[in-house]
């Protein structure tokens, strides 16, 4: 840990649009996530979009957005909005929810 606040954990909701659906997106967030070293979820809402919260550093959630307007290579993104979150006691892991 060091005193420049990089260690400070935060926590984000990030709604992704576009051809998100049906095309490997949650386990390809799942992967980053845990390459990462981040603690959250992912999962598909009803409307289309994934919803993703990842709790982890500035730093780790910076590579995980960018790795989100990438996504896997069947996948379209047309946009991520990110919303403030607060991050979850006890999580530790990242996990796909509601994975059919």
């Amino acid at each position: 840990m060091n005193s420049a606040g990089e260690t400070t954990t935060l926590a984000r909701r990030y709604l992704i649009r576009g051809r998100v659906q049906g095309v490997g997106f949650r386990w390809f967030v799942e992967r980053e996530a845990h390459l990462l070293g981040i603690a959250g979820w992912v999962r598909n809402n009803a409307d289309g979009t994934v919803e993703v919260l990842a709790i982890g550093t500035r730093d780790q959630l910076h590579g995980l957005r960018s790795r989100l307007r990438q996504g896997p290579r069947a996948a379209r993104v047309d946009d991520i909005e990110e919303l403030e979150a607060k991050p979850v006691p006890g999580l530790k892991v990242f996990r796909i929810e509601g994975a059919w």
